[in-house]
């Protein structure tokens, strides 16, 4: 009997009717700038009008080992929209208007009904974020993966005037900072929350009284997006100087990505109530404070840097527009070249 791509492990008719039925989800998310469809080799996406020296802004990431819990769980439609958020919320820290997301689905055996749930998220996190889902590749890679398992990556692709770029340089000691919360964990630090949950003997279905749902229901909350938070900051005429993705490395590991040499931040921790997730994950580790802070969100999802006697401006703009908002800290002086993760202080 001669041998197939079929028998070796490819299926692709199943590739065919993925492609049939994401096409519409795709339609759903497109911009005005998009001038192609889903199907061709490549994506066309035109610039936007009216931007003077426009500069494009590229990001990439995946959502790590939170795909286990969406494995465990059977849930897939919520990993989608973490894709695109951990990649849409770094490029918009620059101040860029995102514009289209790929997305690289990769599976041992193609389930179509599963890719279909996690591209449909995908959408969700592009409407979100107000991008076209221009297109993204399925691979169908037996031996690759293990059965029912799959990996995701994303790519996002944003625009900004040359002008308006924040890069933080304008920063200056005395600046507040405004922060914004996060859902819960997003999605970071989740091989530190999966061993923990396994130490306290909960697996994915039990009920957790003080988070008042399943602990797979908590862990797979979907990242925010930040996008039309930051349309409001930038559309208020605010001194905005540098916004932080708070991802893998928690304040401390980013903060300090956006800010010159020279400058630090002081967070005042006690500024708001950690969501529940955080106390139980510390307590039932137990997991030390220090290391808390280096891993998880704790609660922020997006700092501000904005100027000084701004900030309760800002927090009162972002309110008018539905999004929660506090004042955390204040950009300080530190001596140069002093550690990267020692130029955050907490009180």
């Amino acid at each position: 009997m001669a041998i197939t791509y079929l028998s070796a492990g490819v299926d692709s008719e199943a590739g065919d009717r993925l492609v049939e039925r994401i096409a519409p989800l795709a339609r759903a998310t497109r911009i005005a700038e998009v001038v192609s469809d889903v199907g061709g080799f490549a994506g066309l996406c035109r610039v936007p009008d009216g931007l003077a020296e426009p500069v494009l802004v590229a990001g990439t990431d995946g959502v790590g080992t939170k795909l286990k819990v969406a494995f465990e769980t059977g849930v897939h439609d919520t990993v989608g929209i973490d894709l695109v958020a951990m990649c849409v919320n770094d490029v918009i820290t620059t101040g860029a208007r995102p514009l289209f997301f790929l997305d690289y689905f990769a599976t041992a055996k193609l389930d179509v009904a599963v890719a279909e749930a996690v591209v449909r998220g995908i959408a969700d996190g592009c409407r979100q974020a107000g991008c076209a889902l221009l297109g993204g590749e399925t691979a169908e890679l037996p031996g690759m993966y293990a059965e029912g398992e799959y990996d995701l990556a994303g790519f996002a692709v944003g625009v900004v005037s040359r002008s308006r770029i924040l890069d933080g340089s304008k920063a200056q000691a005395g600046d507040a900072i405004v922060a914004l919360p996060s859902s819960g964990l997003h999605s970071n630090g989740f091989s530190l929350a999966r061993r923990v949950f396994e130490a306290m003997r909960l697996g994915m279905a039990d009920r957790v009284p003080e988070l008042g749902r399943t602990v797979g229901e908590a862990l797979l909350t979907p990242t925010r997006i930040y996008a039309r938070a930051v349309v409001a900051l930038l559309d208020a005429d605010l001194p905005l100087r540098a916004l932080c993705h708070v991802t893998g490395g928690g304040i401390p590991g980013n903060l300090p990505r956006v800010l010159p040499d020279g400058l630090g931040a002081r967070i005042d921790l006690n500024s708001y109530a950690r969501a529940p997730i955080f106390e139980v994950l510390a307590r039932g580790g137990p997991v030390a404070e220090d290391e808390m802070r280096r891993v998880f969100n704790l609660g922020v999802g997006l700092l501000a840097v904005i100027g000084r006697g701004a900030a309760d401006r800002a927090v009162a703009e972002l309110a008018r527009r539905g999004e929660q908002a506090w004042i955390i800290g204040e950009v300080a002086a530190v001596p140069r070249d002093t550690p990267f993760e020692e130029r955050v202080s907490f009180f």
